[in-house]
């Protein structure tokens, strides 16, 4: 079996692209400036990640004017939606298998202290600690 790590796209998964994709599932639409303040992002990183999620088909750019200033506009497209719905599941499917790892020991180590079988080390017991005597 493989671990659920496996399942995270690293095209999605960066975590400015994967801000951008939460944003701008959340709105029909987000402004470079919102993306860059909420994010808090260089125009720069900004700027690269988009054209990288724009390139994948994950987000469409558009550009205009308000009034006589130029303005960036993004939206997530449709295979944006779907990659990042699917990196939520895999996120999610990581966590549940870290949650079922991180209990495992503890029910492992009730189940032997239960049965009298103890790692404690104490004295006469056979647990590693020190000799009597």
């Amino acid at each position: 079996m493989t671990h659920p790590a496996n399942g995270l796209d690293e095209l999605v998964h960066q975590r400015a692209r994967l801000g951008i994709l939460a944003v701008l599932t959340e709105a029909k639409e987000a402004d470079f400036a919102h993306l860059r303040r909420t994010l808090e992002l260089t125009d720069g990183n900004l700027s690269r990640h988009l054209q990288v999620l724009e390139d994948a088909g994950l987000v469409k750019v558009r550009k205009g004017y308000v009034g006589r200033r130029p303005r960036t506009w993004a939206s997530v497209t449709r295979a944006g939606r779907a990659a990042f719905a699917d990196e939520i599941s895999a996120l999610r499917r990581l966590i549940e298998h870290l949650d079922e790892a991180a209990a495992q020991p503890r029910e492992q180590a009730a189940g032997e202290a239960g049965a009298g079988s103890s790692d404690l080390g104490e004295p006469g017991t056979g647990g590693g600690g020190p000799s009597p005597g």
